[in-house]
Parts: structure tokens; sequence; C-alpha cells
């Protein structure tokens, strides 16, 4: 039900530039091979190296929550991501479009991830509830082949969701989060910031960012969404990472499996995921809720940075522009 990870060693003296896999010791036909680009290759171009990238697992099911998607992306820009990596299976037309507008500006890479081709995958995670050939969507696969194809051009790599955001609470950009974070802990190559639940069934209670230019676009208002869980300690918490690609050999969702340096949990107080989803604890009440308007800080560059990519993209008209 899991993916396998082949660890292929390249002989000494071979500038090897594809690798393939075979069933048997030789092939019959090895005209009919697949031969997979070797993408972590160690390269001298260390000036085209970026800072940060962020890996989206996988993106299926006809999703088109284009707003959250939008606020996210732009959220990213202003907190200091050079790219954002998303393996499509299937998207709706609206965020299709987004995503090719992205692309076309090179802050986006999309990598076609056609599973569902070949396999029945899973849409969850457990096998006795969702069944399918192979865990939700091949994430695991996913996630480690975008470790290893930014590898070498990457100097930090983000493993979360589209719709969770590594939010640093005592700095304003990432580089200034993990600057300090580095030299704190100069061992350490894989950072685990906790997620913290903001249910959207909760608004904010004055309105102030329902705006009208928004209101034709299909998706979840992030900036709507003030209230957080506290997290319940006695289930399973969830973590997303944030790893130097090089010092980590394999990875999972939630935890790094092999690596070569420390492990590191990051206090809430420095930095934390927000993530805006239905609620996890849902017999809570607004009471029990904690405020958080980290977002908000944001405001000024955020909003104006999303209309003008939601009027790029045609899903905004002009007149309708929040000054």
């Amino acid at each position: 039900f899991a993916a396998t990870d082949i660890m292929c060693q390249i002989p000494p003296n071979c500038d090897a530039t594809h690798v393939t896999l075979l069933t048997e010791p030789r092939a019959e036909n090895e005209r009919n091979l697949t031969w997979i680009p070797i993408r972590n290759k160690k390269t001298n171009e260390r000036n085209e190296r970026m800072n940060f990238t962020v890996c989206i697992s996988s993106l299926f099911g006809e999703y088109n929550n284009v707003l959250q998607y939008t606020q996210s992306l732009e959220m990213y820009r202003l907190l200091g991501v050079n790219r954002v990596v998303i393996y499509n299976t299937s998207c709706g037309p609206d965020l299709d479009r987004l995503l090719q507008s992205y692309t076309q500006e090179g802050f986006v890479e999309i990598v076609p991830w056609p599973i569902d081709k070949h396999l029945i995958p899973s849409r969850g995670w457990l096998y006795a509830e969702h069944g399918g050939d192979l865990h939700y969507f091949g994430q695991l696969a996913t996630l480690n082949d975008c470790i290893y194809r930014y590898m070498e051009r990457s100097r930090y790599v983000l493993l979360n969701d589209m719709d969770e955001i590594i939010m640093p609470y005592q700095h304003n950009n990432l580089m200034s989060l993990m600057d300090t974070l580095q030299k704190q802990h100069p061992n350490v190559g894989v950072f685990s910031i906790e997620t913290l639940i903001f249910p959207k069934e909760h608004f904010e209670p004055s309105g102030r960012f329902h705006l009208p230019q928004w209101s034709g676009v299909p998706g979840v208002n992030i900036l709507e969404h003030i209230y957080r869980e506290d997290p319940d300690r006695h289930r399973f918490h969830r973590y997303k990472l944030i790893v130097q690609p090089r010092m980590v050999e394999q990875t999972s969702v939630h935890e790094v499996l092999k690596r070569f340096g420390q492990q590191y949990n990051v206090p809430l107080d420095v930095c934390r995921i927000i993530h805006v989803r239905v609620a996890k604890q849902g017999s809570l009440t607004l009471e029990q809720l904690n405020v958080d308007k980290r977002l908000w800080d944001f405001q000024e560059k955020l909003i104006p940075n999303v209309d003008k990519v939601l009027k790029k993209v045609g899903m905004l008209a002009s007149e309708n522009l929040h000054p």
C-alpha cells in the first residue's frame, strides 16, 4: 500500500545522467526501458541555488479552491519562498488557469502526476477506510522526489500542504527565522513545525476582510478565520517540516525517516503552521478557541497582491479592486 524507495549507487568514474529499474537481472529488450533523469547531481552553479522551495505532495479530485491557493502562494512569496512545486493529478478549471499563470512566471513548477492512469490511488491515508492500490495518490513518492529534485537547487525545502502556511511569529520572513534557528542549532537538518487548526466554520465577526472583489472567486478566504484550536496533546499531533535537503535520505509526511543531522521541534511561539480547514475538534465552542490574527500583519501587501493575480487570470473585475 505504501511506495517503495530504491537507492541507486552511481559507480565510480561514471558520469551518469539517467537511471532505470529492472525487475529481472537483464532486460530482454532494453529499448523499451523507461529512463529517469538523475535530478540531484552536484553542480557548480551555486549562483542559481534558491533559498526556499515548498513541496506540495498531491493535487487531485478536481480541487478548485482558488482563493485559498492564491492567498497561500502570495503569502509564501511575502515570506521569501522562491519556488512552489506541485504534483498535479487533477484540479478544477479555475485553479488550472491560476496555476498556468504562476508557472509561466516561474514561481510554480507543476510536475504532472497521472498516478490514477496506472493505479487506483487511495484518497486517504487509512487503508481499511479508503482502500486503493497506493497510499494517498503516492504522497510518499512525491515528497521524496521533491527533496531529491531540489537537493542541489534549494538551501531549504518545506514539506507541507497548500492549505497550510508555515508562519514565523518572531520574524517577518523565513530567511531571518532560519538564520536564527541555524545559529542556535548548527547541526540540525530537520526542523519540525507544529500544526494548529483554524476551523473554517468560524468567521471573524466584523467581516472586515469579507471583501466584495473576492465574492465570485471559489475557495476559502483565510483572512476571515482567526480562531484556532489548542492542540490535543492526547492524540497524534501533526508536524510538517523544513529540511536541508542534502541532510535527508528518506522522508515520510510528518517526520524524516533517515537523515544525516539532528532534528529539532521548533517552539510554537517561534513558528507554527496556520492550517485553515474543517475543525479537528468539532465539539469546541467559540469561547474555547484562541484568537490568532498573525495573518493580518501581512494584509496591507497580501490583499493587493492577491487582487493583482486574480485580475490577471480574469477572476476579478477591476472596478471591485480594494483601495
